[in-house]
C-alpha cells in the first residue's frame, strides 16, 4: 500500500559544493533546567577557550606593545630625548619578542606536560 503522508524532511545544510558553515548557532537548550545549567557555566557561543601553542606573530604583537610602551615611559616618565628613547624602545622590541616567545613556549609546554600527567592517571 502506498504511504499517504510525506515523510517529513530535515533542513539540508551547506551549500550546493558541499561545504558545511562550521560557524552555526549551538542548538536551543530542551528544558529550563539546561538553559539554566548553560547559563550558570559562563561559556560562551564557541565553548571554553582552547590552549593553543604559541606563535610568532602573538609574541610580535605583544613585544611591540611592551616597547611602544617602554618609549612613551622613557619620553614621559624619565625625560630622555628621543633619540635615546627610540633607540632603546628598538633595542626593547628586539629583546622582547624572541624572549617573550620562548617563556609562551616554555610555559604551554609545561601545562601541556601537566595535562598529559592529568589525562593518564
Amino acid at each position: 500500500m502506498a504511504q499517504t503522508k510525506k515523510k517529513r524532511q530535515r533542513k539540508r545544510r551547506g551549500t550546493q559544493g558541499g561545504r558545511v558553515d562550521v560557524n552555526r548557532r549551538p542548538p536551543k537548550p530542551r528544558s529550563r533546567a539546561e538553559a539554566q545549567a548553560r547559563a550558570r557555566s559562563g561559556t560562551k557561543r564557541r565553548g571554553p577557550k582552547v590552549d593553543s601553542p604559541p606563535t610568532w606573530r602573538g609574541a610580535a604583537i605583544r613585544g611591540v606593545v611592551a616597547a611602544a610602551i617602554f618609549t612613551v615611559l622613557l619620553l614621559l616618565v624619565f625625560k630622555r630625548s628621543a633619540g635615546a628613547a627610540f633607540g632603546l624602545g628598538a633595542f626593547m622590541l628586539v629583546f622582547y619578542i624572541p624572549a617573550g616567545y620562548y617563556m609562551d613556549s616554555y610555559l604551554w609546554r609545561r601545562r601541556e606536560r601537566a595535562r598529559m600527567r592529568a589525562g593518564k592517571s
